[in-house]
């Protein structure tokens, strides 16, 4: 099975702001890193260093990352009473490969809360399945560490027949029912196929320009309820948006991301 999501986003510290860290083995995509893991190890040495939780992560890709060494260098720009912004970099055999422009803080200030959404409507967790085995070839690694169950209306792009509708909903959990932290959630914002696979553009690889990650709170225990969606596809390159709610209805994520078309 591998190691665990905590073991494989595991920092060490080297001092002055360097932290080293490993991209495992079976939290790829091809060969490559998912992105969301990627940004998680980055953001849990960010995270150590300015000694609180993150708010909100903006990261850009660089080139791909296959499995190995890293090192992350986090540049602390500003703390506050209640906000610390901070900018890093994860290097691979000397080459950035990641770059990242973060703030951390407190998750529950207090303030006022109101919901003008629901959360997206799912079979309960309890009666939906993990996909079966797509005609497409074999599940990436990733899928080994992660249990996803997508939206039956959602998955038909496995099987050549998309829904039309540039949508994936489904559950999210780590194997094992690994506790979900804030840092998961990054993991969670890019773990879910592209949506645009139900576009009816090829199920191929699309790869990550820029992802930008949202915590709006720490998610109770339990699978998280997922929504992502494409609005605007076109120049070769898409968006996707995505929601995140915890097992009692509480919105704990948003994301928003720039990829390639899938190629």
């Amino acid at each position: 099975m591998g190691v665990n999501f905590a073991a494989a986003t595991a920092v060490q510290s080297i001092g002055d702001g360097r932290y080293g860290a490993t991209v495992h083995d079976g939290w790829d995509i091809g060969g490559n890193a998912n992105g969301g893991y990627l940004m998680a190890i980055a953001v849990r040495a960010m995270s150590e260093e300015i000694g609180r939780p993150p708010l909100t992560v903006t990261g850009h890709y660089l080139r791909p990352a296959p499995a190995g060494d890293c090192e992350i260098d986090v540049t602390t720009i500003r703390s506050g009473r209640r906000l610390a912004t901070a900018s890093a970099t994860l290097s691979m055999g000397g080459k950035a490969t990641l770059t990242l422009l973060a703030t951390f803080g407190d998750q529950a200030p207090g303030g006022p809360s109101r919901q003008m959404e629901e959360p997206v409507e799912l079979p309960a967790w309890e009666d939906s399945a993990a996909p079966p085995p797509s005609t497409e070839g074999p599940k990436p690694e990733l899928m080994n560490r992660i249990d996803l169950r997508m939206h039956p209306d959602d998955s038909g792009f496995r099987d050549g027949q998309p829904s039309g509708r540039a949508e994936i909903r489904g559950w999210f959990a780590l194997a094992d029912a690994e506790p979900i932290d804030a840092i998961a959630l990054m993991l969670a914002a890019d773990a879910f196929p592209p949506p645009v696979f139900n576009s009816g553009l090829p199920v191929a690889w699309a790869p990550t320009v820029e992802l930008t990650v949202h915590v709006r709170g720490v998610p109770a225990p339990g699978p998280l309820r997922c929504a992502f969606r494409s609005r605007f596809i076109h120049d070769g390159l898409l968006d996707e948006e995505g929601e995140i709610w915890d097992s009692t209805g509480t919105l704990v994520c948003q994301s928003r991301q720039l990829a390639l078309t899938p190629r």
